[in-house]
């Protein structure tokens, strides 16, 4: 019995062989490839090109212009040629507010791509979570069917010498049959889950290596994880940025009820010809100042300021929103932290006392104080407290990347080479030992 019982200590340590692909080797290869990231920067990559149009609304610009004619009566060719300069003097503040405006909408847009990586980073996390629990509840099927296969074989062995009994073959192979139909179930569940696991990463994930700490940079108190979560969450911070170019573009609005003063230069070349006759050279300059006075607008412009203080106070109720939702996030996830946690110590505790119950009655069946039915009862309890260790091994997971995103600190350096399952690994292992 103790050699079976080791098969299944060493199934399920999950000991990754290898090569084996870790938690942070995922995020490295997501963060590379995944494309809903590659087009989250490449629009925040056009977006930084607005504040560079806002200034060239104050810049020297220059044209120039040419042509030339035929007139089919007097036989006369022609063609002129300018070219022209104009150097905005006073834009009225139409310059300045509308680059402050494109700023803040760069730095609303960063702060989207931050919210972008902290989705596609939870989505790495939970599907890591799923794949690893998966193979692990695989690797618990597994084993059991090989420590039911000892047990069937033993169980032969007593009923040919006459010290056991049909009816105990009868169940531990029903036992070991149920066994056979939870691995299939397993199986095609592991299947389903690194479907999903490649559609987030972007390959297949083979064996997982078990995590081996905590995710960094989570708050150590429900507090500060409010803090955090009002401060630096990524739809905080982009809610705030869009009330900045909100208050931006009501002087944008303004502007446009304003004087502007441009300084002009002209300079033009002209030439004509008239078949028998000779032609004429004409040349001109000019420079000047040129002055642009809104005198009526029809309302438009008194229209566009009281759109923008409108927008500039539902960006406003935009940010406390933002702040509201960030705050029960964080109070959420803090929570859900605090129950896997919570789980992952009862359980791993519910592990060695099986454990121990089941070596107990299996030293007790071998001196006739025990029934095959209580080994077949102590088996199931005890791989149904594997299982229940490994499913809270994947829930504490999944909620540190939950609180992590709440309070805008999951990116990759959240990331250590490992992550924190493989402690349920050695825990069971730990508690496997006869």
């Amino acid at each position: 019995m103790t050699k079976a019982w080791l098969l299944l200590a060493a199934a399920l340590a999950g000991a990754a062989p290898a090569g084996a692909e870790t938690l942070g080797e995922a995020v490295r290869k997501t963060i590379a490839g995944n494309p809903t990231l590659a087009a989250a920067q490449a629009r925040q990559d056009a977006l930084a090109e607005t504040p560079e149009q806002a200034r060239s609304l104050g810049r020297l610009t220059a044209e120039a212009d040419a042509g030339a004619g035929y007139d089919r009566f007097d036989y006369g060719r022609g063609g002129v040629g300018s070219a022209s300069a104009t150097l905005p003097i006073w834009t009225g503040g139409r310059v300045a507010s509308a680059l402050r405006a494109t700023s803040a909408d760069v730095a609303a847009g960063g702060e989207s791509v931050r919210g972008t990586l902290a989705t596609v980073l939870f989505d790495v996390v939970a599907a890591y979570a799923d794949l690893l629990l998966q193979q692990q509840a695989l690797a618990i099927a597994e084993a059991q069917i090989k420590l039911l296969d000892d047990q069937v074989a033993e169980s032969n062995a007593r009923f040919t010498l006459g010290t056991g009994t049909l009816t105990d073959v009868a169940r531990l192979t029903a036992q070991r049959d149920a066994a056979k139909s939870t691995r299939a179930s397993a199986e095609a569940a592991r299947e389903a889950a690194a479907a999903r696991y490649r559609a987030v990463v972007g390959n297949d994930a083979g064996v997982l290596a078990a995590p081996s700490s905590d995710l960094q940079h989570l708050p150590n108190t429900r507090d500060e994880a409010r803090g955090a979560a009002s401060a630096q969450n990524p739809l905080v911070r982009q809610a705030v940025a869009a009330r900045d170019a909100a208050a931006a573009r009501i002087d944008v609005a303004r502007a446009n009820s304003a004087p502007s003063v441009d300084l002009t230069g002209t300079y033009g070349y002209g030439v004509g010809n008239r078949s028998g006759l000779d032609g004429g050279y004409n040349r001109a300059a000019a420079i000047g100042l040129s002055l642009r006075v809104p005198l009526l607008t029809g309302g438009l412009v008194a229209s566009q300021v009281r759109q923008a203080r409108a927008s500039a106070r539902a960006a406003a109720f935009d940010v406390e929103a933002a702040g509201r939702d960030a705050t029960r996030a964080a109070d959420t996830a803090w929570a859900n932290l605090a129950a896997a946690r919570a789980r992952v110590t009862a359980d791993t505790s519910a592990v060695t006392a099986a454990e121990k119950a089941l070596a107990g009655i299996k030293a007790e069946y071998g001196y006739g104080l025990r029934t095959t039915l209580d080994i077949v009862i102590a088996d199931q309890s005890l791989r149904g407290a594997q299982l229940s260790l490994a499913a809270s091994r994947s829930d504490l997971m999944v909620y540190e990347a939950s609180l992590l995103a709440a309070v805008g600190a999951l990116d990759q350096s959240a990331f250590a080479e490992g992550g924190h399952v493989a402690a349920s690994a050695r825990a069971l292992v730990s508690a496997a030992q006869p």
